[in-house]
């Protein structure tokens, strides 16, 4: 498979690193002030880059009919748009807040855990997530995905960073040095407390999932999660 990668941080060197390794070729990498290789050639683009430059690389990929994996956060103000243009340029988009496997079952799990929590009234849900100091956005698009999880069954209508409240989740964002990434949901009454955590070891979780996901989107037209992914 040819790569084009979008953003080469931490995130584009380790995804370069681990899809060599898998036999894949990189032919495009972008960085904020320059650019190497020919990205027409690219099967898929793998977007790791900022807030500021996910839609305009997204669309280059469009307009160049390359499927795009999106692991920035940050933009979503602007999905609605970003998915209408591809439908409308028959496109192939994976957004995901998170590419880890383990993170993506997270999800499933905090989905059937809120569920199970339903009725139990007396319990106050809240969320926590640690990253590392360099991350821009608060909070992270991982624990969004966790609060959009919950909400449809806890009578919630959002989240929020101030206190809680009958409405909205509450998120606790913490940034600590070379945190990779650790989300935790408590659900906490006045006799107990149930937690459940996804600590990420390294990036390498992330990076992978991305390659499986670029892996899976080839030749396929249309937008997906890593629910279509991974089956769940």
């Amino acid at each position: 498979m040819k790569l084009a990668l979008l953003g080469f941080g931490k995130m584009g060197k380790t995804i370069e690193k681990l899809a060599l390794s898998k036999g894949h070729t990189i032919v495009y990498k972008s960085m904020s002030s320059a650019s190497e290789g020919i990205l027409t050639e690219a099967d898929v683009a793998i977007e790791f880059s900022n807030p500021e430059s996910a839609v305009s690389n997204i669309t280059k990929c469009f307009d160049q009919d390359i499927p795009v994996v999106c692991g920035t956060t940050g933009w979503l103000s602007d999905y609605d748009e970003v998915i209408k243009l591809c439908k409308r340029r028959n496109g192939s988009f994976i957004y995901a807040s998170n590419f880890s496997v383990g993170v993506n079952l997270f999800f499933k799990l905090n989905s059937e855990l809120a569920k199970l929590m339903q009725p139990w009234e007396t319990y106050e849900v809240a969320i926590e997530e640690i990253h590392h100091t360099e991350k821009k956005d608060a909070p992270s698009g991982t624990a969004i995905t966790i609060a959009e999880g919950i909400v449809p069954f806890q009578n919630k209508t959002g989240w929020t960073l101030e206190e809680a409240s009958e409405e909205a989740i509450k998120i606790i964002p913490k940034r600590i040095d070379d945190v990779k990434g650790t989300h935790t949901v408590s659900y906490t009454s006045a006799i107990d407390t149930i937690k459940i955590t996804h600590e990420a070891h390294s990036r390498d979780g992330f990076a992978k999932g991305a390659i499986l996901a670029a892996e899976w989107l080839q030749q396929k037209k249309g937008v997906f999660t890593m629910k279509d992914v991974l089956g769940i």
